[in-house]
C-alpha cells in the first residue's frame, strides 16, 4: 500500500525545483524521498521511524540536508507565493507579524527578491486592496467587547471556587 502526502497536482508544482544532479536520486524517487520529508515533519517523528515506502530513512536524511544546504526549500517558497499570486489566491489582509517574536538583527536588512516574486507579490497586494471592503464586517464582529467578568475564576485553573 503506498503512502502519498501530495496530490498529483500538487507535485507538478513542487517538482521543478527540485533538483536532478547528474548523480543522485533517479526522478522516480525523487517524490518518494520528499514526500518522506514531508512525513516526518508532519508526524514529529524520528528519521529511523520513517515508512519504507519513503526509502532509506538515511538516503530520505541526506536528501533533506541536500536540499537545505541548497537553498531548494527557500526557492520551492518563493515560488509557492508567486504561483498562488498569479492565480489570485492569496489574501495579503491576513499577514500579521508580532515583531516582538520576529527579531532580525540589523544586517537582516534588505532581502532580495526576485523580480517576478515582486511583481505578483504587488500584483496580489493590489487585488487584496479592492478586498478590504468586503472584509470590513468581519473586522467589525471582532472588535466586539467581551461580556464583563464576574470576579470568579470561572474555573480557568482547573479548580471551582464557587459555592458547591
Amino acid at each position: 500500500m503506498a503512502r502519498t502526502e501530495l496530490t498529483d497536482d500538487e507535485w507538478e508544482l513542487i517538482g521543478p525545483f527540485l533538483p536532478i544532479g547528474r548523480s543522485g536520486p533517479y526522478p522516480e524517487h525523487l517524490r518518494e524521498q520528499f514526500e518522506g520529508v514531508i512525513w516526518k515533519f508532519r508526524s514529529g517523528s524520528q528519521w529511523r521511524e520513517m515508512p519504507s515506502e519513503f526509502g532509506v530513512w538515511q538516503t530520505v536524511y541526506n536528501r533533506f540536508l541536500q536540499w537545505r544546504d541548497a537553498g531548494v526549500f527557500e526557492a520551492l517558497m518563493d515560488g509557492m507565493i508567486a504561483e498562488a499570486a498569479r492565480r489570485g489566491q492569496t489574501d495579503l489582509s491576513l499577514v500579521s507579524v508580532d515583531s516582538t517574536v520576529a527579531r532580525a538583527h540589523q544586517d537582516a536588512a534588505g532581502m532580495r527578491v526576485g523580480e517576478e516574486v515582486l511583481k505578483s507579490l504587488e500584483e496580489a497586494a493590489e487585488a487584496s486592496k479592492g478586498a478590504a471592503g468586503r472584509n470590513e464586517s468581519r473586522r467589525s464582529r471582532a472588535n466586539r467587547t467581551s461580556p464583563p467578568r464576574t470576579g470568579r475564576n470561572d474555573g480557568a485553573s482547573g479548580s471551582d471556587t464557587g459555592p458547591g
